[in-house]
């Protein structure tokens, strides 16, 4: 399981039912590739791998678990959208805080047995198409690294583009998910 495109939903599905992978497996081979990747900066903060690892075993001794429509697929999360116990910094680390509660979209898909891994690089405040007003720097383009990805959820579409999550959550202002989508 090291190639990217096996994190697409059909793949991981198909993989789970079979028994060629679980969730566990997925999860730690996406932490040892998120290390080892050169898309940085994507990540503001990553989802302690304990904690992720522990959620995804989880789902695998739970019997009614696969029944969940999003079962064991890794997801990121925009960062100016909360993941419980995991900063929010909206790319400003002056803002920084850890809020008690996740956002009610990151909880449905955690109920839907999603698997959140972190959270994704943007534009400060989210406020910018271009997806270089980051103090944690702009992410490049998966196709050609001399060029920015664009757009203020441009850590979430490197993200998934680079097969580092199945799928991610992204805001859209003025084109903040649409500059890097085109």
């Amino acid at each position: 399981m090291t190639s990217s495109s096996a994190l697409n939903m059909g793949t991981l599905r198909t993989l789970y039912r079979s028994g060629q992978a679980k969730p566990s497996d997925v999860v730690a081979n996406l932490y040892d590739r998120i290390r080892a990747t050169s898309l940085a900066p994507v990540w503001i903060t990553l989802a302690p791998r304990e904690i992720t690892m522990t959620r995804a075993r989880a789902l695998e001794r739970d019997p009614m678990a696969t029944a969940r429509p999003l079962y064991g697929l890794p997801f990121a999360i925009k960062d100016n959208i909360d993941l419980a116990d995991v900063p929010t910094t909206a790319g400003c680390p002056g803002y920084a805080y850890s809020p008690a509660r996740s956002a009610a979209v990151v909880d449905a898909l955690i109920d839907a047995g999603a698997i959140p891994i972190g959270k994704t690089n943007l534009d400060q405040f989210a406020t910018g198409l271009v997806g270089t007003r980051s103090p944690y720097g702009a992410c490049s383009s998966v196709f050609d690294s001399r060029y920015i990805s664009g757009g203020s959820s441009s850590g979430s579409a490197v993200a998934v583009a680079s097969g580092l999550a199945t799928f991610a959550l992204g805001t859209d202002t003025a084109g903040s998910g649409r500059v890097p989508a085109a």
